[in-house]
């Protein structure tokens, strides 16, 4: 070798370190180099060892493409978020990306925006690209209908965010109902019993679930709910139109609380109370949000709400995805999370 010949020891003629150099290079064979890559539980730790040093002194980086080939699947899991605009989704990527990392994996994010054709296609997608099996987070019973009745795609698909039948997938999800309750009896402890909730379409399967929670909570208490709206969307302009429409009746004590599905329209309904003469919050009616969202604590008047854990969904999430994969009698399950109350001004006396 020349004094210009700069290659490491074991590297190819090419310049360019292959797994057979890295196999020479370590003393193993080429299929241990190859498991140490994709399936370290089979390899013992000092074997892994040698082959790592072998691979950092060669400077040897695995072709993923060819890797992907070989096995029929690619080293990545899919991720369809319903809104990333909504920093709940954020958080559920933040935890899927911290497990797929874990266990050597990419995550690959799409946005289907609620879209269910976007829903569709992502999932598609994510299937033509042999990933090893695609996150789906859901929240509306007809996607949740349409979807399930598909075509077989060829790829294990995780459901998060919605409580699916258990014989079809497995899903993590957060107890909305447990959280509706959580809202609906802080309200009634700070001495409101007027209360009134606000939150659709119906279709959304956490809205009902929160709604449902309201409703046993007051039934448990003896107290009837003043009403129950069920605006367009959930959003902070469905908000404020609702809390215009609300104003008059709090301002004659009709109402006193409102248990609002989301944090966008808890803000909208707080704007419209607030630009309303002589409407106080909370010195006259308390508002309580759900998601923990951006908007609950950059609203003018901080809001109280429900906070899920996003991150534990995510990451949750990808565990299921991966005993799926590598059970032959795989029994799905349902993982279940908790929500807490996060208590700010909103609603304090």
């Amino acid at each position: 070798m020349s004094s210009g010949d700069q290659r490491a020891p074991g590297a190819s003629s090419t310049g360019t370190a292959g797994i057979a150099d890295v196999a020479s290079l370590a003393g193993v064979s080429q299929s241990t180099v190859s498991n140490v890559l994709n399936h370290r539980e089979r390899v013992a730790a000092e074997t892994i060892d040698r082959v790592e040093r072998a691979i950092s002194m060669l400077g040897y980086v695995p072709n993923g493409a060819a890797r992907s080939l070989a096995a029929g699947r690619s080293r990545s899991i899919g991720l369809v978020l319903s809104d990333l605009g909504n920093s709940l989704f954020v958080d559920i990527a933040r935890g899927a990306e911290r497990a797929a990392e874990e266990h050597g994996l990419s995550l690959l994010v799409a946005n289907a925006d609620g879209r269910l054709e976007r829903e569709d296609r992502y999932v598609d997608l994510f299937t033509e690209s042999r990933v090893l099996g695609t996150l789906l987070t859901l929240n509306d019973e007809t996607h949740y209908r349409a979807l399930s009745t598909r075509r077989a795609r060829g790829t294990v698909l995780t459901l998060l965010n919605f409580h699916a039948d258990a014989a079809a997938f497995c899903s993590a999800y957060f107890d909305n109902e447990a959280g509706g309750r959580l809202a609906t009896q802080h309200l009634l402890d700070t001495g409101r019993s007027r209360l009134v909730f606000v939150g659709g379409p119906s279709a959304l399967q956490p809205v009902a679930d929160r709604r449902e929670g309201f409703r046993r909570t007051l039934a448990a208490s003896g107290i009837r709910p003043v009403d129950e709206l069920s605006p367009d969307g959930i959003n902070r302009a469905d908000g404020w139109k609702v809390g215009h429409a609300l104003a008059a009746r709090v301002v004659t004590g009709e109402i006193d609380g409102v248990v609002a599905a989301s944090d966008l329209l808890a803000a909208g309904i707080v704007q419209a109370f607030t630009e309303s003469s002589g409407i106080g919050v909370p010195d006259i009616v308390g508002v309580i949000g759900y998601d923990n969202n951006q908007a609950a604590w950059d609203s003018p008047i901080q809001i109280s709400t429900i906070s899920q854990p996003g991150a534990e969904l995510g990451y949750a999430g990808v565990g299921l995805l991966l005993d799926d994969l590598d059970s032959g009698e795989h029994e799905h399950r349902a993982v279940r999370l908790e929500p807490s109350l996060v208590i700010r001004q909103s609603t304090g006396r």
